[in-house]
């Protein structure tokens, strides 16, 4: 049994998340630690809301509450929708605990041991209107590499540059709208990074089966333009870890917190300690240090691609930078952008479904074989309704359920609800098994290498092949002159159901436990020896019909919906 530790990005604590930021972290991260889980793979999944920095304090001001409360609020908002999605955390931790707070402070402390930060005073945007110095969210302008009109004073989220506020054209404060800025002096510490690139070059390097989507970024921030510079980990505000030494103060920093791209990625760690503190298990350190046996421990990381610098470089600077045995990670599995019917989803700007959204009008499932299934791993991906209704309603409804429910109902009707016992199987039998065995490899190897579209791909072709079967050998027909072959036909395509429902789990867990109930069997198991998988119900074995696993979609609902989610949210 191997052991396998799995992140996902952390969303902002800023509202609830669209779609595309379901699809390019929490969910494919759900589908592997679900398929590790169902092989027998001893897993911990970890993830948290990032509630530090401008976008908590800009949530929580517009929302009229104080930010520690918003957080609060919203941490259980979106622990819930998570848990509505199906996504199967170990632990949904906070980046605010008193065990991220403890982490951030002590990796700063053994950083500054280590002469990993330094001291810099530096000009930053100063809001004469709001009497305060602004942080790079604070700040929005003309992006000066792309032109997009509203990139903010860290990042552009049209071109993913990384930028400084004094590189946008036209800024302007997002709290008052004001023009009226200057320049002045405020002290910070900086990470430097830049003392790292050798060492972090060669790490990436190192990696040749990280996808390319991840080491291009990767290499692009190590070496375009002045390469990879030190970044400040300081910021002038309230909310967020105060900056200290360790346990002790840090003279020069009082009233300044850790930038929160600092202490986010520091929360992945400390997420681990909350997990030990909650009750929900032992001994985090076994899982995230090196000299308490994470060695043997597969680290996975999923993310958006705007995400991918910071995961490659800063956050691996920090634990490297520390000199202390830290776990690394392993594998980023990183995620271009799913786009709304023509444009982009956006939080900020209430464009696109939202996760609440899509499970008012459809279960989880729905949404998970969709995505998953037109992941945006090699190019952006585009959702629209038309492709939504087509892809739910040929693959879950005619594929699947319509197997399902065709020979369930069939067996009852000429059987009754048990597996029947007589015939025996033939050419036409031995030929799907064979080919469901090598199917179920393909699949395998696909979830191994995180492919998730491929994985899909195969899955779909795996169901397929029941109802070709079915088409081909039409047991209805056959059960008129020979009824003990018909039984023989009946009795394989039943057995496919448990055997689908344990290959379905990972995509669509809330339909495979269905199945599974249906069929009167407790759990499956992974189908390791296919042809055994196979024999698993055998004749006399009691199931019921189940329910229709999923309802079509028309075209009221398509124009209904379409309407409905035009781009805007209140």
């Amino acid at each position: 049994m191997a052991r396998h530790l799995i992140t996902s990005a952390i969303p902002y604590i800023n509202g609830i998340k669209h779609l595309g930021n379901l699809v390019g972290s929490q969910l494919p991260a759900d589908l592997y630690a679900r398929y590790l889980r169902t092989r027998g793979n001893e897993v911990l999944f970890l993830c948290a809301t990032d509630e530090h920095g401008t976008p908590a304090e800009l949530a929580a001001t517009k929302a009229g509450k104080p930010v520690a409360e918003y957080c609060k609020e919203m941490h259980a908002v979106q622990e819930r929708i998570a848990g509505d999605f199906g996504l199967s955390f170990d632990h949904f931790g906070r980046s605010s605990s008193p065990q991220n707070h403890a982490l951030t402070q002590h990796f700063a402390g053994v950083l500054a041991d280590q002469g990993m930060i330094e001291e810099v005073t530096e000009k930053q945007v100063y809001s004469n209107a709001d009497e305060r110095f602004l942080p790079d969210r604070y700040i929005e302008g003309t992006c000066p590499n792309c032109g997009f009109d509203s990139a903010r004073g860290d990042q552009c989220d049209n071109c993913t540059k990384q930028l400084d506020p004094v590189d946008l054209i036209n800024p302007r404060s997002t709290i008052s709208g004001s023009t009226d800025l200057e320049m002045r002096d405020t002290k910070h510490l900086f990470l430097r990074q830049s003392q790292m690139k050798d060492q972090l070059d060669t790490w990436i390097d190192g990696k040749t089966d990280w996808p390319v989507l991840t080491t291009s970024i990767a290499k692009k921030w190590l070496h375009d333009g002045d390469g990879l510079r030190d970044r400040g980990i300081t910021r002038d505000l309230s909310w967020g870890v105060p900056v200290k030494r360790g346990d002790a103060d840090w003279p020069g920093m009082e009233g300044k917190v850790f930038y929160v791209w600092f202490d986010a990625p520091i929360e992945y760690i400390a997420c681990g300690a909350e997990w030990v503190e909650a009750g929900k298990g032992t001994d985090w350190e076994r899982w995230w240090r090196t000299d308490k046996g994470a060695d043997d421990v597969r680290y996975t990381q999923f993310m958006g691609k705007d995400n991918v610098p910071f995961h490659t470089l800063s956050f691996p600077a920090t634990i490297m930078g520390s000199g202390e045995p830290w776990k690394l990670v392993d594998y980023i599995k990183s995620f271009n952008y799913l786009t709304y019917d023509g444009g982009q989803f956006s939080t900020s700007r209430g464009r696109g479904v939202f996760m609440d959204q899509a499970l008012e009008i459809l279960p989880a499932d729905y949404w998970r074989w969709w995505l998953l299934s037109h992941a945006p791993e090699t190019s952006d991906a585009e959702f629209t309704w038309e492709n939504f209704q087509s892809s739910v309603n040929k693959d879950l409804a005619d594929v699947l359920g319509n197997f399902i429910s065709r020979i369930t109902k069939f067996c009852r009707s000429k059987f009754g609800e048990a597996v029947p016992e007589a015939g025996s199987y033939g050419a036409p039998e031995e030929a799907l098994i064979a080919d469901i065995t090598a199917r179920v490899a393909r699949y395998q190897d696909h979830m191994d290498a995180i492919e998730v579209r491929k994985s899909a791909q195969e899955l779909r072709a795996i169901w397929a092949a029941g109802n070709e079967y079915l088409q081909a050998e039409a047991p209805w027909t056959t059960f008129k002159t020979d009824p003990d072959k018909a039984a023989a036909q009946v009795r394989l395509a039943l057995n496919l159901i448990p055997l689908y429902a344990s290959l379905s789990s990972p995509f669509i867990p809330t339909a495979a436990a269905s199945m599974l109930a249906a069929m009167k069997v407790e759990d499956a198991g992974w189908p390791d020896d296919v042809p055994a998988a196979l024999a698993r119900l055998a004749p006399g074995h009691a199931f019921e019909v189940p329910e229709v696993l999923f309802a079509k979609i028309t075209d009221d609902n398509v124009t209904d919906w379409a309407e409905r989610f035009a781009g805007t949210r209140a």
